[in-house]
């Protein structure tokens, strides 16, 4: 397979291990070009750690890994020259203007000054800021910063662009003008994006294609609409007395029963029709001795898909 044909990343049996702690655990991604990835993941599960190694920044204990056609470990520079970056901290000099910013990252990637103004003045454009970049970065808002970084990931034309966490801390109006650019990237440029994000509506807005870590393994990928179809077209929730897992056993293989998952004190089930499923859920489980008190009834969303296969319980950082 050519480097032109091979998927923009792939990892096979990737693997980062801390001493005692797996960090990342036998890991496979294939992600094609030109589509927008989402990684999502339980804080602590392993994604940044994805794409730490997957942005050469730290290296595998385990496995291997190609992004752009390249390894991350035998060929981390060919790797580096094809791929952008933000990080979930924003990190930029404060004391110097948005364009001196981007006019520095240029110059450490070895363009010259022509190419220099004329990708600046593009990414510029693209994100929104012309008015501002001659402005000290120090006066911009937090969305401003964020758009800056983004252009600054883009400033060397990426053939594939790591986002971390990158609206967090956002409010909702600047987080979908970041998305919008997001979108625009893909769409006029080609690109493909690979994002971590733990906001499910920034997934399901934004991704082509949604892998869900845990504990350094991947456990379900799909689209959108495949994962959340999966539930059912509709998800009840049943409150009930005493262990849900005892209700999660007496309503397994009843027949208007797609998926069934246990919470704190509820019983949480995907499926085709509430109106026809509700009393013989309830019936099932007063037959089974288990009290019902609260219910509700919602079309199924991907928090429920990521609650699913990660549970629902708290856990260290």
């Amino acid at each position: 397979m050519s480097r032109e044909t091979a998927p923009a990343v792939e990892a096979r049996g990737l693997t980062k291990r801390y001493e005692d702690v797996v960090a990342v655990r036998d890991l496979d991604l294939s992600i094609s070009r030109h589509t927008i990835y989402a990684l999502l993941g339980p804080n602590g599960a392993g994604k940044t750690t994805t794409v730490s190694i997957l942005t050469t920044l730290i290296r595998p204990t385990g496995g291997s890994a190609r992004v752009a056609g390249f390894d991350v470990v035998r060929q981390a520079r060919e790797v580096r020259r094809r791929i952008g970056v933000t990080f979930q901290e924003v990190v930029l000099d404060e004391d110097i203007s948005g364009r001196m910013v981007l006019d520095i990252h240029g110059r450490l990637y070895g363009l010259g000054r022509a190419a220099r103004q004329e990708r600046l003045d593009s990414v510029v454009e693209l994100v929104g800021l012309k008015d501002a970049i001659g402005r000290r970065v120090g006066t911009y808002s937090g969305g401003m910063k964020r758009r800056l970084e983004l252009a600054r990931g883009l400033m060397t034309e990426p053939e594939v662009l790591f986002l971390d966490e990158p609206t967090l801390g956002l409010d909702v109006q600047n987080r979908v003008v970041i998305w919008e650019h997001v979108r625009s990237l893909r769409q006029e440029r080609g690109l493909t994006v690979v994002l971590t994000t733990n906001y499910m509506e920034e997934a399901e807005a934004l991704a082509d294609v949604v892998g869900i870590i845990d504990r350094g393994r991947l456990v379900v990928e799909g689209s959108p609409s495949e994962l959340v179809g999966e539930l059912g077209a509709d998800v009840i929730r049943l409150q009930v007395d005493g262990d849900p897992g005892a209700a999660v056993a007496a309503l397994e293989g009843q027949p208007f029963v797609q998926t069934v998952s246990a919470g704190p004190d509820s019983v949480v089930v995907g499926v085709s029709s509430s109106s026809q499923a509700l009393a013989p859920a309830i019936e099932r489980l007063a037959r089974s001795r288990i009290n019902v008190g609260e219910v509700s009834i919602a079309r199924p969303t991907l928090s429920d898909v990521f609650l699913k296969h990660t549970g629902r319980s708290l856990r260290d950082q």
